[in-house]
């Protein structure tokens, strides 16, 4: 029996073999918890993370949050442009909000 965890596992492995960040544009992976939505902003070429940001809470309100603070770090750092990794999860509810909330930051994504 397959669980929804590996089945996650399984989606997050295809999508990150299409999706790579570089330096000129970076990947914005996302991860949810039960208790935390967390995002990074990674250039897969040096293989480091080039900034980060998490928020207690799972619900649509704390992903616009999220989304604000991550346009706010990526602007400070001079991103105009990612890539987004949903990190196998639905493109739905929290996922969309952030990636809506980052294009309505002026990144495009």
């Amino acid at each position: 029996m397959i669980t929804k965890k590996e089945m996650r596992i399984h989606r997050r492995r295809r999508i990150r073999s299409k999706v790579s960040g570089t330096e000129a544009r970076p990947r914005l992976a996302v991860f949810k918890s039960n208790k935390y939505l967390s995002v990074q902003l990674i250039n897969d070429d040096k293989g480091i993370t080039i900034d980060s940001a998490r928020i207690f809470g799972t619900s649509v309100v704390k992903a616009k949050e999220l989304g604000e603070k991550i346009v706010e770090l990526a602007k400070k750092k001079g991103i105009k442009v990612i890539v987004f990794d949903r990190g196998g999860y639905r493109y739905h509810g929290v996922v969309k909000m952030i990636a809506d909330t980052v294009r309505e930051g002026g990144i495009t994504v």
